[in-house]
């Protein structure tokens, strides 16, 4: 298993992680079998959105003795009421379920307390002014939870958040569909395949910037969404064709600040069939060609940071480059942080020739010369 850096968080997870739905309407006995999965293929942060009390409850003791080894992102805003599922900004509700989550998780911390889904301006204000922020905070404050993060399917919301300095992990869907519409759009939207009917041309710029804010600004994303809810997988799915799990996974992996895919799970074999990824080839991974072949969509121009453009008869790291020159033009500015990271590439844009090989192999068109001369130009050298 690799592991990465989220954000300034400093937490190393599992670039494979576990979201919770597979947890659910099981018996302790299979909840176990998962959690014992999980360890052993090294995934170390699970997603615990759900207020399925049995859910907590079988997990809180599956954890039992070994709680230290894995990061918990649970949710506040999430309750369970007559039965079932509720979002709620009550605060003595949020506070009763908060608690509880605690309670039956057997502990006295989690490492993310995730604000529960904000996918509208108004809700995010009502976050803010509501005492929901507020007691996120107080919560820190006390070492209950240790980062604030936010869940979201909106670009809009999660950049507002993003760029208030309020959280420290955004947890967003990305995979190359929904990367595709307009960022305001909510998740009904983001799932219909009426809304890929039209020709659509390149990635939202706004799900662009919140990418590249987020790694500007160190605020580290676990992903929800990787294969559309098993949409992608499908030839009936928004794409057009299946893409497969390793592709999906690539995908969300390659954009800018992810840490973590949170991979949804019901059985045994789902969770082996995702941490396979760690041993697939590139081949297997390579999602290019599949992206370039998609009906109906184009991302002509746009660099995906494949990878396709490798190697480089001067050694250099092409895609990167292009990654911290494209930070710079979403900032308008040189962040300190990407001068640093670009300083430490052993080959700078500057000993390009010009050559044109990776034009050649990229599928998406992508005018990388021209790249790496204003990379040049910027960094100076």
């Amino acid at each position: 298993m690799e592991y990465r850096v989220l954000g300034r968080t400093g937490l190393r997870v599992s670039e494979i992680g576990m979201g919770c739905e597979g947890f659910v309407d099981k018996p302790y006995e299979e909840v176990l079998a998962l959690v014992d999965a999980m360890e052993a293929g090294g995934i170390n942060i699970v997603d615990l959105y759900t207020p399925d009390p049995s859910v907590r409850s079988h997990l809180g003791r599956a954890l039992r003795g070994r709680r230290e080894k894995f990061i918990l992102q649970a949710h506040l805003c999430t309750i369970w009421k007559d039965g079932q599922y509720k979002r709620t900004r009550a605060m003595e509700e949020v506070r009763a379920g908060f608690t509880d989550q605690l309670e039956r998780l057997e502990t006295d911390h989690v490492e993310i307390g995730m604000i529960h889904y904000a996918d509208t301006r108004a809700d995010w204000e009502k976050i803010l002014t509501g005492g929901v922020m507020d007691y996120a905070k107080e919560l820190k404050a006390a070492g209950v939870i240790r980062h604030i993060g936010l869940s979201s399917h909106s670009a809009e919301v999660s950049l507002a958040a993003v760029e208030a300095r309020l959280i420290d992990v955004l947890m967003f869907s990305v995979n190359p569909c929904y990367d595709l519409l307009p960022g305001d759009r909510d998740i009904e939207a983001l799932g219909a395949v009426e809304s890929y009917q039209a020709p659509l041309l390149n990635m939202d710029p706004q799900r662009q910037a919140l990418y590249e804010t987020c790694q500007r600004l160190g605020v580290g994303i676990t992903v929800m969404k990787a294969f559309g809810g098993g949409d992608l997988l499908s030839d009936l799915g928004p794409a057009g064709m299946a893409l497969t799990v390793d592709q999906c996974l690539h995908y969300a992996l390659t954009r800018p600040a992810v840490a973590s895919v949170l991979a949804g799970a019901k059985t045994g074999e789902e969770l082996a069939r995702s941490l396979a990824y760690e041993t697939a080839s590139p081949e297997e991974r390579d999602y290019a060609a599949a992206l370039a072949a998609l009906p109906k969509i184009s991302w002509k121009g746009h660099c995906m940071y494949c990878g396709h453009c490798a190697p480089c008869p001067q050694g250099i790291d092409v895609a990167a480059v292009t990654k911290f020159l494209n930070l710079c033009r979403a900032q308008g500015s040189i962040p300190e942080t990407v001068r640093e990271h670009y300083a430490a590439l052993a080959h700078k844009a500057g000993e390009c020739i010009a050559c044109g090989a990776c034009e050649k192999r990229c599928p998406f068109a992508v005018p990388a010369v021209e790249n790496m001369k204003a990379a040049a130009g910027l960094f100076g050298c």
